[in-house]
């Protein structure tokens, strides 16, 4: 399964953040994540910051490292901002052998099974420094439809709030949990989904946070 996953999205690199962002649906999250992350480091003082599975680079002008299981998504990365760290490396094995201040990780969780994630924790818990800062995106299971051909991989990895508090209870406190996509913007019209994005964002950091599409959550090490 982690080969096929592999190849995918080394099919995908030259093509991926065009065809997953580059419409109005994609545009959408794009602006609702870095409205996320903008308002989350503008008073932040991290010195080294990882961007776990980065893809083509879209978000890793907020980290100073950034790492990939894909060679072709990350070389694009690394042409993208030459100036960050890059590596190959999975989420159950940073290749990176410092301390972090603060990882942040979107969508990726999605593909993985209940598992690999709690592996993930583990890691991420071993990389961070104390204190420091973890922060992840999943679907909820609130929003979950039903069933595709790729469940068993393509966003198949679903989690209550609850749950993710469970996995996380032994070694991390919970400092925020703010929603992603809660209006059904695939089924508005093109042209006028960009006029919900501000109450979107707006009403994703309220109790309906819960029935939003994703959820993205801040995790601090115990």
């Amino acid at each position: 399964m982690k080969n096929s996953i592999h190849e995918y999205y080394n099919h995908l690199a030259e093509t991926y953040e065009e065809n997953r962002f580059g419409n109005s649906y994609g545009k959408y999250i794009d602006q609702q994540e870095k409205s996320f992350l903008n308002s989350f480091f503008r008073h932040k003082k991290y010195s080294k910051v990882l961007d776990l599975g980065c893809g083509t680079g879209r978000l890793l002008e907020y980290a100073t490292h950034g790492t990939d299981f894909s060679e072709k998504m990350l070389a694009i990365a690394k042409e993208k901002h030459p100036g960050k760290i890059t590596a190959i490396g999975e989420i159950s094995k940073i290749p990176f052998d410092i301390g972090f201040d603060c990882i942040f990780c979107f969508h990726v969780i999605m593909h993985q099974t209940k598992e690999e994630t709690v592996k993930f924790l583990r890691e991420c818990d071993l990389k961070l420094n104390t204190h420091g800062t973890l922060i992840f995106d999943y679907p909820t299971k609130t929003r979950r439809k039903a069933v595709s051909s790729q469940e068993d991989w393509h966003a198949g990895n679903s989690f209550t709030a609850s749950e993710i508090s469970h996995l996380s209870e032994s070694g991390w406190t919970t400092r925020n949990t703010i929603g992603v996509l809660l209006f059904p913007v695939h089924r508005l019209p093109k042209g006028i989904r960009r006029f919900f994005l501000p109450l979107d964002i707006l009403l994703c950091r309220t109790f309906l946070k819960k029935w939003a599409s994703y959820q993205i959550v801040v995790l601090e090490k115990k």
